[in-house]
């Protein structure tokens, strides 16, 4: 292709909504931030925020090479282009944008995915722990299952979406099971909190939930529609079956709260609109919009009953990661193969369309094997970190609070509030300070 081939309204939608997505992972920070104890703000946004730094580097030293540079056995790239040699070339191009574009693109896929990992295992992780399982899953996991599910050549590309045609328009597979059954890994590896079960471990800052959850949903719109790689009408589907399934999985959630304990809370809103856009990130660009509701409010309802499975089955996923990201996006990939239609971009029947079970195999073949894999790497990957350089934190660390113990900081300095106060003594104000802290931590963190 030719320089005049660049379309600059493509580039500029690409760009922007590399912008948005790069977005989401602050955005996540404040989503986990506020679901955690008051002890652990800082550590928790520190997780999501290192990713960043981490994935950039490998991303550019070998990451994009890995994904997208050609193709070995049809699980993973090569070297060709690590350092991404020669692709700020004018003439470096990939559809009709230039590859960089595609490069930045892709990169803030690569820095969440990790990044949604860590909420599993909240309050109890050493920080350089969680850095090298964010490198070494990155390249061991996340680089193989990017590249078998979206390089795409004519049969020639990757296993999962070139040769089996399994549907991932922009991550149900690669990034939310991809990263669920890392989390739920991780559960076991690190195993339970100092008091699950017995203490209270409520959100500490519901409005800094919400606001990670308004971000999350505003980036979202370039992490599914910025995947059509074009402003053209997929883009357009894509963007109205986002909004549709994300509002319909908020109402399927709070009827299942409402139901089973007679509220509709918050945090249940919130968790839902999250869950919905799982969801329908796999399925975004093969369904309709009114497709889109019906997955909505399913995956929505499901998702509600799915995050009290760790008390059934005893793992402390600290917020939800696997009933969340797993079950969601397992939901939304199946139900591809029932709702899908070939009037959509996507272009497949599914069961429901006249199209029998074949899409429904593929969809649930290519997330099985995904499942299975990165729960496999990420637990002996967890196992080795907690033997050699140490995963999982100390008791007493973990009970004075993560935020002390790994970066010598707190969120809310309560002695400097308390210093303000008419009628408190120099004396009496570490005692008011500790007294705030104490009913701050006895809402707890969600578990």
């Amino acid at each position: 292709m030719t320089l005049m081939e660049i379309n600059a309204g493509d580039t500029a939608w690409v760009l922007v909504s590399a912008a948005l997505v790069f977005l989401m992972t602050p955005g996540l920070a404040f989503f986990y931030g506020g679901m955690v104890r008051v002890k652990s703000v800082l550590n928790m946004m520190m997780m999501s925020a290192i990713t960043i730094a981490v994935v950039t580097i490998l991303w550019v030293v070998v990451g994009y090479s890995l994904t997208f540079g050609g193709d070995t056995g049809h699980v993973i790239g090569d070297f060709s282009v690590a350092g991404l040699k020669g692709l700020i070339a004018p003439e470096a191009v990939t559809g009709t944008i230039p590859t960089l574009a595609f490069v930045a693109f892709q990169l803030m896929f690569a820095i969440i995915t990790p990044a949604l990992i860590s909420g599993a295992i909240a309050d109890r992780a050493t920080f350089r722990g969680w850095i090298a399982f964010v490198a070494g899953w990155t390249c061991l996991v996340y680089f193989p299952v990017a590249h078998s599910v979206w390089f795409l050549d004519d049969g020639a590309g990757g296993w999962i979406g070139d040769k089996l045609k399994a549907i991932d328009f922009a991550g149900g597979t690669a990034v939310h099971v991809n990263a669920g059954a890392a989390a739920l890994a991780l559960a076991f590896v690190l195993g339970r909190r100092v008091g699950w079960r017995k203490d209270p471990m409520r959100p500490h800052s519901l409005p800094l939930v919400v606001l990670g959850a308004g971000l999350l949903w505003f980036g979202w719109f370039g992490f599914n529609a910025g995947s059509a790689l074009s402003a053209g009408t997929t883009a357009a589907v894509v963007f109205v079956n986002t909004q549709v399934a994300t509002a319909a999985a908020v109402v399927g959630w709070l009827i299942v709260e409402r139901i089973r304990h007679g509220k509709a809370t918050t945090l249940g809103m919130a968790s839902g609109a999250v869950a919905g856009l799982v969801a329908i990130t796999p399925a975004c660009g093969a369904l309709t919009p009114v497709g889109s509701l019906i997955l909505g409010v399913v995956a929505g309802g499901i998702c509600a009953f799915a995050v009290s499975l760790k008390y059934k089955l005893g793992f402390d996923d600290s917020l939800d990661v696997v009933g969340v990201h797993l079950v969601g996006g397992l939901v939304g990939s199946l139900a591809i193969g029932f709702l899908g239609t070939a009037a959509a971009p996507s272009a497949v029947d599914g069961l429901f369309y006249g199209g029998g079970a074949s899409q429904l195999g593929k969809q649930a073949l290519a997330n099985l094997v995904v499942a299975v894999y990165s729960f496999v790497v990420a637990f002996i990957l967890g196992k080795v970190i907690d033997k050699t350089i140490g995963f999982r934190l100390s008791e007493d660390d973990e009970v004075a609070g993560v935020d002390q113990a790994e970066h010598a900081e707190t969120a809310y300095d309560f002695l400097a509030a308390g210093s303000g106060l008419r009628g408190h003594s120099a004396i009496a104000r570490p005692a008011a300070a500790a007294e705030v802290e104490t009913d701050t931590e006895k809402e707890g963190a969600k578990v």
